[in-house]
């Protein structure tokens, strides 16, 4: 059993990581694409730039919720599992 729970959180942990790598990945082409249109609204329209950085922000904000939540299942992954306690045994 132990060597069945040592292997099943490694592949969890890798698991994690290539999540948390996707996430950031993806949050960062996002990111600056939403970057780069908000720049070029204000770079045609200066008077617009107050609501245009507002809007901005919220949508950089719920960009950013996606890595979160990708972070938080990583978590979960690596630390609520159902062999948790075996692994515990074998570390401690």
């Amino acid at each position: 059993m132990g060597a069945q729970a040592l292997q099943f959180f490694a592949y969890c942990a890798i698991a994690a990581g290539f999540g948390i790598g996707i996430a950031a990945l993806g949050c960062g082409i996002g990111q600056g694409l939403g970057l780069k249109g908000a720049v070029e609204g204000v770079a045609r329209n200066p008077e617009s730039s107050g609501k245009v950085t507002v809007t901005m922000l919220i949508g950089l904000a719920m960009i950013e919720s996606l890595t979160i939540y990708a972070l938080v299942i990583s978590l979960i992954l690596i630390y609520a599992h159902p062999q948790a306690s075996a692994i515990a045994k074998l570390f401690g």
